[in-house]
């Protein structure tokens, strides 16, 4: 019962606090325009609104570790598993400037989606051909402009936190631009918050893992670097 009250209240807080936020990043967004066009300070804004909710909450710990192996600056095709909402705001640990690809429902949520549209991040409505085909020639642009992309290249969350099958899209777009693509596996967060509740879990450590860039021209084709990439996962999550 406790862990439910505490769970309401918690929502709570995100609920009162996310206009207060959404305000902020306006204004990050106006003082910058003129001279961020990849709206970088922005990003690392959003990243600070995300951590302000991990490190609100007592029983959450989030370990972040590999950050040398992404860069500041330069393109790449980042890809992280996926096992739950808390996902996303784990993954702005990365304090690194990179653009998400995420379903265009996120898109309408009431200013952290507004946020996302602010920051130009990437929508996707899941098995619709041309929105995928949108969504990859965003990307492409993106990359050329020098922005690391994020997938979540399993599509959706996890039921169980067993990895899913990889689609190809991040690694056609990696092989294509000839730029590192980069895992990341994320351990812990499924026992968090798992996809269909909203009742926090106990003490769960959330693990970031990020792992060494792979060089697409290392691998004979998309299928090669794709299962390369999710056995690199497995492995780091355990699960090889």
């Amino acid at each position: 019962m406790l862990l439910r009250l505490f769970s309401y209240a918690y929502w709570a807080v995100i609920g009162i606090t996310c206009p207060i936020f959404f305000v902020g990043a306006v204004l990050v967004w106006l003082v910058t325009l003129p001279f961020d066009r990849r709206k970088v300070v922005l990003h690392m804004y959003s990243c600070a609104w995300a951590l302000f909710y991990v490190t609100l909450n007592p029983i959450w710990r989030l370990d972040v570790r590999g950050r040398e192996h992404l860069p500041w600056r330069g393109p790449a095709v980042i890809v992280a598993n996926h096992a739950s909402l808390i996902d996303i705001l784990v993954l702005f640990g990365l304090l690194r400037p990179f653009k998400w690809v995420s379903k265009a429902e996120n898109f309408k949520i009431p200013f952290v989606g507004w946020n996302m549209t602010l920051n130009g991040y990437v929508p996707l409505v899941r098995g619709d051909r041309a929105s995928v085909i949108d969504m990859l020639a965003t990307c492409s642009r993106l990359l050329q402009c020098g922005n690391p992309v994020l997938f979540f290249p399993e599509g959706t969350r996890s039921k169980d936190g067993r990895l899913r099958p990889f689609k190809d899209g991040a690694f056609e777009l990696a092989i294509q631009h000839g730029v590192p693509l980069i895992p990341v596996a994320v351990d812990g967060t499924a026992q968090a918050l798992p996809k269909h509740g909203m009742v926090l879990e106990e003490h769960v450590r959330a693990t970031v893992q990020i792992l060494e860039p792979m060089d697409p021209a290392d691998y004979a084709d998309v299928a090669a670097l794709r299962e390369a990439t999710r056995e690199r996962i497995a492995t780091a999550l355990g699960q090889h």
